[in-house]
């Protein structure tokens, strides 16, 4: 009769590529499957068997980083090409980011912002309002198997900010238009802007949150509106930082930093500032392209190994934290923390 195989996006990306032989995934896709037991790195029976999942169904378990199959005849690609890596978005971007050591980590500025943190080759306990993952298992021929574990923290809003600024209020005709408007005034003048539209995210985990603006006076404008907006990317940030230093015992060294909202330098400034750490962005923007790219060339050989990888990773720009500021940074975010708790918990009020 008729078999059934399921699978995550790259299951099926993968089955195809290879004519339908090889039914697999990696570590860093199985984590998101909520049937995988992340700290012995196999299947759970116990959550197959919760969820009526057949254990049957669901694919082999290869390395994001190694020998996983070969492609078949018939694609716009030679047949018998090596495939070697498969990763999830945000775990590609951390590898493509260079983050092989624990307290190494990444922050993607998108329409939400992804903070991910490498803290080794140890599963850590759970962490409230925190994610954690395989980042990934790297089986490459310079070396034995090894697994590294990740912390993530999901913001729903950082560029749904901006593009509210645009659409919703007009205040600027294109995203891009937003840190010359933000130079404007030399901070917000006491506004903060919570964009809780959807809820907050990480680490608040908070659903009935909802989007807030305090601190407006007469003389508050556009300026202000827009810096605020680049306030509340830096903060959420902190927020999100904080929370995965406290629950790894590992202090991030410095955040390297990609996505849309990362090409403003006025960003990075204020985040150095608001971590107390180095930001640093790198020439190339696609780190989740590249760290795709990085897994498949370690895993055929093509790099010698992660020193190497390492080594190809270069910075654009990189910006230390002002510690004369340091006390006005802390304040502000004290500040923040007082917005964030005028927005929570509002639908249901």
């Amino acid at each position: 009769g008729p078999h059934v195989a399921a699978g995550t996006i790259d299951t099926w990306l993968l089955w195809n590529l290879t004519g339908g032989r090889v039914h697999a995934t990696d570590p860093s896709n199985a984590s998101r499957t909520q049937l995988y037991d992340i700290g012995t790195l196999a299947w759970s029976d116990e959550l197959c068997e919760l969820f009526e999942v057949p254990r049957s169904l669901l694919p082999d378990l290869a390395p994001s980083s190694g020998p996983i199959g070969v492609t078949a005849a018939g694609l716009p690609i030679p047949a018998g090409t090596p495939i070697t890596g498969i990763a999830g978005d945000q775990q590609a971007a951390l590898f493509g980011q260079a983050c092989h050591e624990p307290g190494m980590a990444k922050n993607t500025y998108g329409t939400g912002s992804f903070v991910l943190m490498n803290v080794g080759s140890t599963c850590p306990a759970p962490v409230e309002g925190l994610l954690t993952t395989v980042a990934w298992q790297l089986d490459s021929p310079a070396g034995a198997v090894r697994t590294d574990y990740a912390l993530e923290g999901a913001i729903f809003a950082t560029g749904a900010a901006v593009q509210w600024l645009r659409d919703g209020l007009g205040i600027i005709e294109a995203a891009s238009d937003l840190e010359t408007l933000a130079l404007g005034c030399d901070d917000t003048d006491g506004v903060y802007l919570v964009p809780a539209f959807t809820g907050l995210g990480s680490p608040w985990w908070d659903p009935w949150a909802r989007g807030t603006i305090v601190g407006l006076t007469r003389g508050s404008g556009r300026p202000q509106l827009a810096r605020a907006v680049v306030d509340a990317m830096v903060h959420q940030t902190r927020d999100v930082v904080g929370a995965m230093e406290a629950a790894s015992g590992h202090r991030v060294s410095s955040l390297r930093v990609d996505g849309g909202a990362s090409v403003m330098d006025l960003l990075l400034r204020l985040q150095a500032d608001q971590l107390g750490v180095t930001v640093v962005r790198p020439t190339v923007a696609e780190t989740t392209a590249m760290g795709a790219a990085y897994l498949a060339g370690l895993g055929s050989g093509t790099w010698s190994g992660l020193d190497e990888l390492a080594s190809l990773w270069q910075a654009d720009a990189t910006v230390d934290p002002d510690p004369t500021r340091r006390l006005s940074a802390d304040e502000r975010h004290a500040r923040w923390l007082d917005a964030v708790d005028r927005a929570r918990s509002w639908h249901r009020a």
